[in-house]
């Protein structure tokens, strides 16, 4: 009886002769494509998981319908006269309070090991995250349209046109997804994503409420004035407004691009270097 023994020499030659007729090893992606089909991931979750898109349909119109026909007539006189002012800062509202979720999102793939696998492909190392908020972007993007085309059916007409709308819907686009990286940084730090949720309420509630989102500052206490006129959705309301009415304020948009540029420069980095720590 005989046996037959491969030698280590001789099982490396076979698998560098299977490596060789496989061809040329794939270039490795680059950070965009990376980032897209992390983007793609996101989405797909909607189609398991439908109810995703109950905060960015339903709460639109519900929030539209509600403050239009609830300050409408006390404030304006008329429905139709305050949709033309309530709308763009109802839109600015409705997508900015949805950014928080990118976060719950977030802490929910973190607590179910999802990272650690992603942190071991060799792939961009930031792709996850920027991945994660382009498709959020697609969301905020139904939401804006939702909003555009309800206060359209109930009397909105803005002076800017398509053209003023567009640049406005960029615009926020632009800034929610500036935004989305402070709600990244709590996500790597709060233990849930009850936490999560809890810690961007107990901030995004004064920003969006004590603004100009509902009435004209000039109308509030001094020292609550104060603070509206300070405040970053303020600029960001101001400035959607004034390209939907056709006549663009140089200085709101220059620092709401000021603090869009803030929001990645700052938190940017430090979710960076929060993710690589906490994965």
């Amino acid at each position: 009886m005989s046996t037959s023994t491969t030698s280590p020499s001789t099982s490396a030659d076979a698998i560098s002769d299977v490596l060789r007729t496989a061809g040329p090893r794939p270039p490795r992606p680059s950070a965009l494509s990376t980032s897209l089909s992390f983007g793609w991931r996101a989405l797909l979750r909607i189609k398991h998981v439908p109810e995703q898109l109950f905060d960015v349909t339903m709460f639109p119109i519900m929030f539209t319908l509600l403050f239009t026909y609830l300050f409408g007539g006390a404030l304006a006189g008329s429905t139709e006269a305050y949709i033309q002012f309530l709308l763009p800062g109802i839109l600015v509202q409705t997508v900015v309070m949805i950014t928080m979720y990118t976060g719950v999102t977030l802490n929910k793939d973190i607590e179910k090991g999802v990272f650690d696998r992603f942190r071991s492909l060799p792939i961009w190392r930031p792709s996850p995250l920027v991945g994660a908020l382009f498709g959020d972007v697609a969301r905020y993007t139904l939401a804006s349209v939702i909003v555009l085309i309800l206060g359209v059916i109930i009397g909105f007409r803005p002076a800017g046109g398509v053209p003023g709308v567009v640049a406005s819907i960029v615009l926020l686009l632009v800034f929610s997804f500036c935004l989305s990286w402070v709600w990244t940084m709590i996500a790597m730090i709060v233990r849930t994503e009850a936490a999560v949720m809890g810690v961007s309420m107990f901030i995004l509630f004064p920003l969006t409420f004590a603004s100009n989102i509902f009435v004209d500052p000039q109308t509030m206490p001094g020292w609550l004035r104060a603070f509206v006129e300070v405040n970053p959705v303020s600029f960001l309301v101001t400035s959607i407004r004034s390209l939907m009415a056709g006549d663009p304020d140089v200085t709101a948009l220059a620092v709401t691009a000021a603090m869009c540029a803030g929001f990645l420069v700052i938190f940017g980095p430090i979710t960076m270097r929060l993710y690589n720590r906490k994965t």
